[in-house]
């Protein structure tokens, strides 16, 4: 048992190693190269590469529609935490309530890209509802190139909200009903109770949560952007993940993508590591 164990420790770790980390390693190395076109190329440019993208226009536009799209993060923690406070009422049909919420998290981002690009549509679902309640000046082309970034937040925070409201709901449903039952005796409200009594122990799953949508947001900035916004004006919607696949697999810029990319996993480090060390401290 012992060794069936260390075999698959160890399988793990190769993998890993391999296809993580050593991949990794390859893209700094690559982007240092000279490498452009189908042949790799290993010639050393030292950070030529670099200075070209930070200076790229189009380099600054994608980074900034990528904190654009971060945006969602906290949208969807507020909304997720309305749900979860809704829900921790006692309310009747609470684990149908619980399903219907949580199953946009279940499709896939291009499924949900395919489902709201139709409704987004000019005659589709939504501007059709705002002219049957007589709000149709409000319709209008909603994933064109000047307001596809804010029309893709809708679908986010549609898609993971769910999921944060059932962290969270996790998370009220652990403050003991013993320290609730005495914030009401020394006559505090609904608001006073949440805010003094249960919101503090919503602060690890807040954090939990907010990382894990930071991924999925990352994910949809290229998976639910790319099936919405294919076929507009290139660079208006782009992010630095499908600038990444642009540069690297389209344009066949291979060392130049991979700056992009080291720039990405940077990014990623900067808030995952945090949240890594914030932990491990907290289980100590």
């Amino acid at each position: 048992m012992e060794r069936t164990t260390l075999l698959t420790v160890l399988v793990l770790f190769v993998l890993a190693a391999y296809f993580v980390y050593g991949m990794v390693t390859w893209n700094v190395v690559i982007s240092f190269t000279d490498w452009k076109g189908a042949i790799p190329s290993y010639n050393f440019v030292g950070l030529s590469n670099y200075s070209a993208v930070i200076k790229s226009d189009l380099f600054g536009r994608s980074l900034l529609n990528t904190f654009i799209l971060f945006s969602a993060i906290p949208l969807c923690l507020a909304a997720g935490l309305f749900l979860a406070f809704l829900l921790n009422q006692r309310v009747k049909g609470i684990k149908i309530f619980t399903i219907i919420f949580l199953l946009p998290f279940a499709f896939s981002l291009v499924v949900t890209g395919v489902i709201w690009s139709w409704m987004f549509q000019p005659d589709g679902a939504i501007n059709s509802l705002l002219r049957s309640i007589r709000l149709g000046f409000f319709a209008r082309d909603w994933i064109s190139s000047s307001a596809i970034l804010a029309s893709v937040l809708i679908p986010i925070i549609w898609q993971f909200s769910g999921y944060s409201a059932l962290v969270l709901l996790a998370g009220l449903k652990s403050v003991p009903r013993k320290e609730i039952e005495n914030a009401r005796k020394k006559g505090m409200n609904w608001w006073q109770i949440f805010w003094k009594v249960e919101f503090p122990r919503l602060r690890i799953p807040l954090l939990s949560c907010a990382v894990v949508i930071f991924v999925f947001v990352l994910k949809a900035s290229f998976d639910l952007l790319w099936t919405m916004a294919r076929g507009y004006p290139p660079g208006s919607y782009y992010t630095l993940p499908i600038l990444v696949y642009v540069e690297a697999y389209q344009k066949m810029n291979v060392a130049y993508g991979a700056v992009i990319g080291n720039i990405l996993v940077g990014i990623v480090l900067a808030i995952v590591l945090p949240y890594v060390w914030f932990s491990y401290r907290g289980h100590r």
